[in-house]
């Protein structure tokens, strides 16, 4: 698989029942803090304004300009918005009128989504280094290099910052690497080698962190010690962070097919073959698994046996991750537009043309933040008033 393939993939991660019972994220926690949010399903159980009866009527709150792409994926935490752009700052935008309250210029772009945690703002930049700010002013903690571009969402649990690299020099030996750094102090804990290309954005569920590889592996790896637990091997490069509900991992390759795997032996439970490869980072709610592919469209699966329950064809690629809540799927794709889906059908509710970008949407208290490849970051809502 040629290395621009495989890069493609990974940016886009900066870019998962009726039939089994879902877990929702720490009582109260409506905020998105992280790109695969704290249930590392990119599901917001607490989503309920929005719905499949008024989401027709999402207008553009408000718009703000950054100096280049913004194809980080926005967190949300207490009322402000955080967002990288390639302009290198990351952005703290106040989340009910985009008034920026504080920027921050990194040493190269921001393409990852940033983590946030204990009044902590983590990123990372393509240059291979990774931040840490205060969240109420941006002012810098420490910062750690850890060697090559980090352009993979980050990821944060019980004091461990989650990063991955990608190597890009095609005349250097493969070093790149899932890192675990120390939140407080940016030391270094721990690093796996992922081999050639890079690896995905990561996720931890019960002292476990799941990531894909550009050397065709989904590796599951204690996630204090960096050991290694189990491997699955696909058929090429894995650049779709997985998703982790009810001890299920879900992530789609470059080989086309999109596997649910036991997460405490990695054993396969089921794959679905897609029409191109899968860079897309899964979705996961009340029992189905929703995914992106570079065939253009969006899949439902069935996520007990990986039945397709509908797709959804766009206008080009699927590579930003979808994100699920109260009943609608929104989806941004490589053709300009942001989808908003009946999740139970896949019927097109709403959309909006945003000008390109692989930014994943997030969806928080009735308002969709997205960025766009036009240099803006958007939030939509609807009219005062309007249920």
């Amino acid at each position: 698989m040629k290395r621009v393939s495989i890069l493609a993939w990974i940016l886009c991660a900066c870019l998962v029942s009726a039939a089994w019972a879902q877990r929702p994220a720490a009582k109260g926690s409506a905020d998105w803090t992280e790109f695969h949010r704290t249930n590392m399903m990119r599901w917001n159980p607490y989503e309920n304004v929005l719905n499949v009866n008024n989401v027709w009527g999402l207008h553009r709150k408000w718009s703000f300009k950054t100096g280049d792409w913004a194809q980080s994926s926005p967190a949300l935490v207490n009322g402000v918005l955080y967002v990288g752009s390639n302009d290198r700052n990351v952005y703290a935008l106040k989340a009910s009128t985009g008034k920026k309250l504080w920027s921050y210029t990194t040493d190269r772009y921001v393409a990852c989504s940033p983590a946030v945690a204990n009044g902590v703002v983590y990123v990372s930049s393509y240059f291979g280094s990774v931040y840490a700010l205060k969240a109420s002013t941006g002012a810098l903690l420490w910062r750690t290099g850890v060697g090559w571009p980090v352009i993979s969402a980050l990821a944060v649990a019980n004091g461990i910052l989650y990063a991955s690299t990608w190597e890009n020099d095609a005349n250097a030996p493969p070093t790149a690497a899932l890192y675990a750094l120390d939140t407080s102090t940016g030391n270094m804990l721990w690093s796996y080698p992922t081999g050639w290309g890079g690896s995905s954005s990561p996720a931890v569920e019960n002292g476990v962190v799941y990531v894909g590889s550009g050397d065709n592996d989904i590796v599951a790896l204690n996630a204090s010690s960096g050991a290694l637990l189990w491997t699955y091997t696909t058929g090429s490069g894995v650049g779709s962070g997985p998703a982790v509900a009810n001890r299920v991992v879900y992530a789609g390759a470059g080989d086309n097919n999109i596997v649910a795997l036991h997460a405490s032996t990695g054993a396969l439970l089921w794959s679905y073959t897609a029409g191109s490869s899968v860079a897309s980072s899964p979705a996961v709610a009340n029992g189905v698994v929703y995914v992106g592919s570079e065939d253009n469209n969006l899949y439902a699966l069935n996520a007990t046996n990986g039945a397709l329950l509908w797709s959804y064809t766009t206008g080009y690629h699927v590579r930003s991750a979808p994100a699920v809540a109260n009943g609608v799927v929104y989806l941004a794709s490589n053709d300009g537009n942001l989808y908003a889906l009946d999740a139970s059908t896949g019927a097109k509710l709403w959309s909006y043309h945003k000008n390109g970008g692989q930014s994943s949407p997030i969806v928080v208290n009735g308002v969709v933040y997205v960025g766009a490849g036009n240099h803006y970051v958007y939030a939509f809502g609807l009219n005062k008033g309007q249920k």
